[in-house]
Parts: C-alpha cells; sequence; structure tokens
C-alpha cells in the first residue's frame, strides 16, 4: 500500500518539482530551551543560530512530542504521537529487535514522492537493523550513527561513565572507550566512529548533499548527535576548561550551521529553502556542566514539564518567514508532516495512515493563530501523563494532580488544582478520550522475526 502511494503521489506532482521550496531540519540532541543566544542564554554564544533567528521566526511554545529520544523522532518523521505508532515505549538500544514500521508514511516518503532528493546525515535511533535504517523510510542516502552516541555495538556493554570531565580533558583516549559506529547506508564505515568530528562530518555531508541537489528539490534531515553525552568536539573546538564543555559543543554546533547556511546563501538557495533547527527533547540536566539548560522552564528530559518538551525553535526562510519575528502559537514536531507537505503545494495521501499533526503553515509563514489548542504529555514509557489546552496545562500526579496557567506561569511554579477543580475533570476527560482513540487506533511496530 505505502509503494502504490508513493507512486501515485509522484505521478501527479512530478510535473511541478522543480519550483518547489527546499527543506532542512536540524535536530540537536538533548539542546535545552534556554541552549541558543537567541532564547537568552547569558552563556553560550550562538551567532549563527541567532543570525537565522533574526532573519526568521522564533518558536516560544514549540513542543516535542517525548522528552526522550526515540519515540520524539518517530513522532517528528510521522506527524503522530509516538504511541499511535508503536513507538512510544521509551529508547531503543542496541539489543533492540524493533523500530519504526516501513510502513508508516514519513517526512521522507512524501518528499520522495515529490521528486524531491531526500538525505538522513546524522542520528537515527528508530532501529538500527538494516530493515529499519533510513533509506527503508524514504531517505535515499544516509550517514550517521544508528542510535545514541552513548550505546556500544553490539549489546551496549563495556561502556565508559558518559559524562566525566576527564573524558572531556582526555578526547583523544576516551573517544575510543565507546564502542559506537558510524554507518552508511547499511554498512558499518568506522567502529568506533571518532566522534570528536562527526559534528563536522555530518556538516561536510550536508553541504556535499545540497550542493549535488542545487538544481532540484531537496528535503534533508540532519539530526545532529551532540549534545548527547558523552561530549566530543574536534581539537579547534575545546575548551580546556570542563566547566565549559556543554558550551564548547553548542558553539561548535553553531558554527557548522553557519558553514551549511552560507552554503545556501552561495549557493543562491536562501530564498528558496525552509531550514528549521530545534531539539528532539530538552536537556539531560542530571550532568551539570555536560548538560544544558531550560530555563526559565521547569526541569528537563524525561519528565513531561515544559524543560522536557518545550525545545527551543528556528524557522529561516527569506521572504517566506517573515523576518525577526516571535510566535508563541503552539506548534508541535507532529505537525511538521502536514505542514511542510503544504508549504510543498502538495497534500498528504487522502487513503494513507492517521495521523495527529496539523497544516499550521499560516502559522509559520504569517499571523494565523495555531489550529492546535491541544497537546497531550506522554510519559518516556508512554503513559498519558497529562494535557496542555489553551493555556492550561494538567499533569497527572499522586496524591493530586498539578494544574499550570502557562500563560502566566511558564515555570510551573504554581498548583492551582485547588482553586480549579472543574478544570481538573474538564482536561482529565479530555486526555482519557484522546489517549483511548490513539490507544484503540495504533498501528505496529516492525519487529524481528
Amino acid at each position: 500500500m505505502k509503494h502504490l502511494l508513493l507512486a501515485a503521489a509522484l505521478f501527479s506532482a512530478i510535473h511541478a518539482s522543480a519550483a518547489k521550496p527546499n527543506f532542512i531540519i536540524i535536530f540537536t540532541d538533548d539542546q535545552g530551551y534556554n541552549d541558543l543566544g537567541c532564547f537568552g542564554s547569558e552563556k553560550i554564544k550562538t551567532p549563527h543560530i541567532d543570525r537565522i533567528a533574526a532573519e526568521g521566526r522564533k518558536f516560544t511554545s514549540f513542543m516535542v512530542a517525548s522528552s526522550v529520544c526515540s519515540p520524539s523522532r518517530a513522532a517528528l518523521l510521522t506527524g503522530s504521537y509516538p504511541k499511535r505508532v508503536g513507538m512510544h515505549k521509551h529508547v531503543l538500544f542496541p539489543a533492540s529487535d524493533y523500530g519504526l514500521n516501513p510502513a508508516e508514511y514519513t517526512l521522507a516518503d512524501h518528499f520522495k514522492s515529490l521528486g524531491y532528493a531526500t538525505a538522513c546525515i546524522g542520528k537515527w535511533h528508530l532501529g538500527h537493523l538494516p530493515e529499519l535504517l533510513p533509506r527503508a523510510q524514504g531517505f535515499d542516502p544516509y550517514y550517521g550513527i544508528p542510535y545514541s552516541n552513548d550505546m556500544n555495538h553490539p549489546d551496549n556493554k563495556g561502556k565508559a561513565h558518559p559524562a566525566s570531565d576527564e573524558s572531556w580533558l582526555k578526547q583523544d583516549e576516551f573517544v575510543k572507550k565507546w564502542n559506537t559506529p558510524l554507518i552508511e547506508n547499511e554498512e558499518i564505515i568506522e567502529l568506533p566512529v571518532d566522534q570528536r568530528t562527526i559534528t563536522r562530518r555530518y556538516t561536510d555531508r550536508a553541504i556535499s548533499f545540497v550542493t549535488e541537489n542545487k538544481d532540484k528539490p531537496f528535503f534533508l534531515y540532519l539530526p545532529h548527535s551532540m549534545p548527547h553525552i558523552p561530549l566530543f568536539v574536534p581539537e579547534d573546538a575545546q575548551d580546556p576548561d570542563p566547566k565549559n564543555a556543554f558550551k564548547a559543543v553548542i558553539e561548535h554546533i553553531d558554527a557548522e550551521v553557519g558553514r551549511l547556511a552560507d552554503k545556501l546563501r552561495e549557493l543562491g538557495l536562501a530564498e528558496n529553502t525552509y531550514l528549521i533547527y530545534t531539539s528532539d527533547n530538552g536537556p539531560w540536566i542530571t550532568f551539570k556542566h555536560h548538560g544544558g539548560s531550560a530555563f526559565p522552564l521547569r526541569d528537563g528530559k524525561s519528565t513531561t514539564f515544559e524543560g522536557g518538551q518545550r525545545v527551543p525553535c528556528v524557522m529561516w526562510a527569506p521572504g517566506r518567514i517573515p523576518a525577526g519575528t516571535t510566535s508563541g502559537e503552539l506548534v508541535s514536531t507532529i505537525d511538521l508532516l502536514p505542514t511542510l507537505a503544504a508549504l510543498a503545494d502538495s497534500k498528504l495521501p487522502e487513503n494513507g495512515n492517521r495521523i495527529d499533526g496539523l497544516d499550521l503553515s499560516a502559522t509559520l509563514t504569517g499571523d494565523a493563530p495555531s489550529k492546535r489548542d491541544e497537546f497531550i504529555y506522554y510519559s518516556p514509557n508512554g503513559e498519558p501523563d497529562g494535557i496542555r489546552q489553551g493555556d492550561w496545562k494538567l499533569l497527572l500526579r499522586k496524591p493530586e494532580p498539578l494544574l499550570f496557567n502557562l500563560k502566566e506561569d511558564i515555570s510551573e511554579s504554581e498548583n492551582l488544582a485547588a482553586k480549579h477543580p472543574e478544570k481538573i475533570a474538564t482536561l482529565t476527560a479530555r486526555l482519557k478520550e484522546l489517549d483511548a482513540e490513539i490507544t484503540e487506533n495504533a498501528r505496529p511496530v516492525w519487529k524481528k522475526k
């Protein structure tokens, strides 16, 4: 069925492919809400991303669908809550025998159907088996680490401590303690991968891809492995003070984003390219200066507080997205599939899989209010943990629920549950209703037989 949908879409759209815009999604790993200069960081300097923000739009209420890696990535690519596609049970590991079902219709599948060149360069983490890697999910070439950079091939045993000052100071030595693979298409080409240069090498590949496809439309998914621990940078980007480890990694990513943006400008592609920069979940604050900051949000990765799922987001498309603007409208990664499809003047298959995303193209490029008024917070293990409706957010907790007004209290510091029992009842009922529908219509993952 998926192949028939792709063929039909390709036949109907290929005549207009040359005029279609390009799309790039840069998806960092464990970067917090406060880990960019344009989002208020007083320590980290990110002039290149700040320039993109100044020439584009910041989204200050941009949500990912999970506070951990694999579910978040599944949601981005499929436009669905992770539970709908069976990818809600925390993260995959090197011994996992399942992953995102190739029968799912992904962003890459859609753009491929329109005649786009597609590429995935970076961290995948949706299944490392050959049947599950990016080329089975709509991408043409793949180059990257198949899961988190703190995971070891083949069984995840024998790992070093992921975030020590010693590992930062002795990168030449410690980079060899992680038996993490680098894959090209479906083959391991480097084991262990030299993580010191991986951000730069991802960018080199990205630049080559856009250069090779400058005369045709392209979709590039660039999920950086950093700043997930262990932290590594090239020698010319290293700071000798371990307390600046996370800062150095983000500033290196910023420089590499600048290289890619400069190449788009040089090739005359900037005005016809949508570039989205965001993160897969909030910061791993447990690791202190090896992790980031979600300030002024509460908590971070692995939680359903805002710090776990509200992430920095900048979108850039000169002449298409108004420059120097900020939007507080509610937008999520699950909305990117239908939204980018609309920006490419295309439609998703009418008889395709049901998704949860909404077309927010008018919100991204103009002043239209977001069509998204609700958002479900699923725990890292896929349990319905809370819901946002308008400015109100409910989290189910014992002995009492937590209720916040995010417009007045972005830091989730004042529990209003006792003052609004009717709101608790309404939101709880709505959460159960939405989750019941997703559970009933959930689709299976691919599993090795």
